[in-house]
């Protein structure tokens, strides 16, 4: 059983305020670590929880993903819909809308604000055209942090607020958005050969989104705009001769280890991305504030349950991904220097005539010079490589 699923409408009162929520995720972990079975170790649809059945007076969401149906981030967006459904008794309805029904991934968030559709599962850098300073949140440069501490810096940091004047203000979109579930890094990519050297880039033609664009083009790459979904087939038709998308489970649900058997790992070019539910804000403010409460709350408990899972799969897709004979290849440091050079050649780009994306970026940065150098001093860097090598040998 998930911790969505534990998370009933009994328990959300009964934990109501943030740290008691955060009491109740803790409560549930030691009975929530997944076990592996042959059914949960061979699709991440398998931890999909029921859904509750709707009340005769129930608030419909149309909500969109932005996900294939085999992919990590729709059994995350699905875990959470059975969540909403049963904290709320059935009082909201989550119709969830596979990828493309009503519009693109790129036109989501202009179906949302208009009220086509009342939600989309997505990230940010998928409307990065809206404005550029969008990909900030979660696809900017990595500053030293993970994307737990992006995140606290979005709840914490003043980071929604900037977003929020940003997307409501700025671009006039009627939409109230949740982030949560922080990524791991991302690699640098698919490719037919090992890259040896950022000159390796030079005339490449690749697929990635939002900021990352500058990076590999700063290297020399075309970048090439390619849904997730056409990713596998536009690289075995040389449409692209390189890729990235996002972690091991996701990219093998998309095909890119049927085409390149290379995946050159260690990047800067987005290192803790984040998911976004965005939600039409007229709707959300009409409903109770007990329903409201549950959409937020909800995906807090998404957050940490999608991490969890993350790590589950994302670690058995690579174990099998290793048996398939694909080569896993830590980036050379020449090419991260790169990156980071790119980093600063982007930045004075977007800076230019965007002061809403130098707002952010600048605090950003007050965020990472309060958090880096209190974790750096306190924490064991992890994964520890040291304790590692001297685990118990029972």
């Amino acid at each position: 059983m998930s911790v969505l699923e534990r998370l009933s409408r009994r328990n959300l009162l009964k934990y109501g305020s943030l740290a008691g929520l955060g009491s109740f995720i803790t409560a549930c972990l030691s009975q929530n670590a997944p076990v592996a079975s042959p059914t949960a170790a061979g699709s991440a649809a398998a931890t999909t929880a029921p859904t509750t059945a709707a009340a005769a007076n129930a608030i419909t969401w149309k909500i969109q993903s932005g996900w294939a149906g085999n992919d990590i981030f729709q059994t995350m967006f699905l875990n959470w819909k059975a969540s909403v459904e049963d904290m709320s008794g059935g009082r909201i309805k989550i119709d969830a809308l596979p990828v493309n029904t009503i519009t693109n991934t790129a036109g989501a968030i202009d179906a949302v604000h208009a009220g086509t559709l009342d939600g989309a599962h997505h990230v940010p850098a998928y409307y990065y055209g809206k404005d550029h300073a969008v990909s900030l949140m979660g696809t900017g440069p990595m500053m030293g942090m993970s994307g737990q501490m992006w995140l606290s810096w979005y709840y914490y940091g003043g980071g929604q607020a900037l977003f929020e004047k940003l997307v409501q203000g700025k671009l006039k979109l009627n939409v109230k958005s949740f982030f949560h579930m922080p990524m791991q890094n991302q690699p640098l990519g698919w490719f037919k050969d090992e890259i040896k050297s950022p000159d390796d880039f030079k005339g490449m033609k690749f697929r990635t989104v939002g900021l990352a664009t500058g990076i590999y083009q700063f290297a020399g790459a075309s970048v090439i705009s390619v849904a997730g979904a056409d990713v596998a087939s536009s690289l075995d038709r040389g449409v692209i001769d390189a890729a990235e998308f996002n972690n091991t489970t996701s990219d093998t649900a998309y095909g890119l280890p049927d085409v390149r058997k290379i995946l050159m790992t260690q990047s800067y070019h987005q290192p803790s991305e984040i998911l976004e539910l965005t939600l039409n804000k007229t709707k959300y403010d009409s409903m109770p504030t007990d329903l409201q409460s549950i959409m937020r709350w909800s995906t807090v408990a998404a957050s940490a349950d999608g991490e969890w899972l993350q790590l589950f799969k994302n670690s058995d897709d690579y174990a099998k991904l290793l048996a398939r004979g694909i080569k896993f290849i830590v980036s050379p440091q020449s090419v991260r220097d790169n990156q980071l050079k790119a980093w600063d050649s982007v930045i004075a780009s977007e800076s230019k005539d965007n002061p809403d994306f130098v707002a952010i970026l600048k605090s950003q940065r007050a965020w990472a010079e309060r958090i880096f150098p209190w974790a750096d001093t306190i924490n064991i860097r992890t994964p520890d490589p040291v304790s590692y090598a001297a685990r118990p040998k029972v």
